[in-house]
């Protein structure tokens, strides 16, 4: 009878750890000085800077990239969906007014190809990079037979900081505030199960590159915002909203008081093509799509009105585009869209 082992049962323990090794001079591109240790241990290390803060909170998220996964799989181009990864994590806890201070992964297959997993993996560490976080740990989690040859799935967790007089949460937004959007970069990570519906196997991989566009990390335009306010921070931005799963309804609403709503003017931007393509293919509702695509608008600030210029100036800086959408009006935490 022949000897079973664990590598014969599908998880080659060695392999896995070669390639930990093989990316722990990728991941050192993203340590800060507060990161202690390499990774690869049954902790990460981060020696938390309390000195930068007087009364310092502490914020977390957890989050996936999603069925946008399977496109990904299906185009076999794996190096965008790591930056994805990290995005859907650090744009939340931006929502806050907080700056990310370190992220881990979570990679899960049943069998993978080495250098997908390094493309997936670079893609993270791109992602923490561009929002000024260290990628300090993981898990490459190979799980045979629970999921298809060649697929995965990829999610995060992240711990930012804030001062606690500076927290957002959207209690001082009042009537006659301004909505400024902030342009994203197509649509982000959210809508694909919705997308794969709309279109055929054929059409997904020929639009590949434009649907496989990572989310937009807003991080460090949006922290350069409250820098320059820091003085009056919870008079001049008075919500954030990263508009993914929910779209402008529920993510808007989310962080608004219960005596006002907000307007939006839908001929306030121009709507990327590939939203009017997937609308009009699927024969979907205005609604509908409001209520499950970015339509362009990737983050929404609430401001005092006096500063929308020098907020639209600003962002224009770091080559974001920006733009007023709508108003807060007196209301019962509605969105309406115009």
């Amino acid at each position: 009878m022949q000897k079973l082992t664990y590598k014969k049962s599908g998880v080659d323990i060695q392999r896995a750890d070669l390639f930990k090794n093989k990316i722990k001079p990728l991941l050192r591109k993203s340590f800060s000085a507060e990161v202690l240790k390499d990774i690869g241990g049954f902790g990460s290390f981060f020696k938390f800077a309390k000195e930068k803060y007087k009364e310092p909170v502490l914020v977390a998220s957890s989050d996936g990239v999603g069925t946008k996964l399977k496109l990904a799989v299906l185009a076999d181009i794996h190096n965008t969906v790591g930056i994805d990864a990290v995005a859907m994590n650090v744009n939340d806890i931006l929502c806050t007014g907080a700056k990310t201070l370190f992220f881990l992964d979570y990679i899960a297959y049943s069998k993978l190809r080495e250098d997908v997993l390094l493309d997936i993996v670079k893609g993270i560490n791109n992602g923490c990079q561009d929002a000024g976080c260290s990628l300090i740990g993981g898990e490459t989690a190979q799980m045979p037979g629970m999921y298809k040859a060649g697929e995965y799935d990829l999610a995060g967790f992240c711990v930012g900081a804030v001062e606690e007089k500076n927290i957002i949460d959207g209690t001082k937004i009042e009537v006659g505030d301004k909505v400024i959007g902030l342009e994203s970069n197509g649509l982000h990570s959210n809508g694909f199960s919705l997308v794969r519906k709309v279109f055929s196997q054929n059409e997904l991989k020929r639009m590949s590159a434009e649907l496989l566009k990572p989310t937009r990390i807003y991080v460090k335009p949006v922290l350069s915002l409250l820098h320059i306010t820091h003085h009056a921070l919870h008079n001049v931005i008075k919500g954030i909203s990263h508009i993914t799963g929910g779209a402008f309804y529920d993510k808007i609403a989310r962080i608004l008081p219960d005596n006002v709503n907000v307007q939006i003017n839908k001929n306030s931007w121009m709507i990327p093509k590939i939203f009017r393509l997937i609308q009009n293919k699927g024969n979907i509702p205005d609604k509908e799509m409001y209520h499950t695509f970015n339509m362009g608008v990737g983050m929404v600030l609430i401001v005092k009105p006096s500063f929308v210029k020098a907020i639209i100036a600003k962002l224009a800086e770091f080559k974001v585009r920006s733009f007023v959408i709508g108003e807060v009006v007196k209301g019962r935490r509605e969105i309406e869209i115009l």
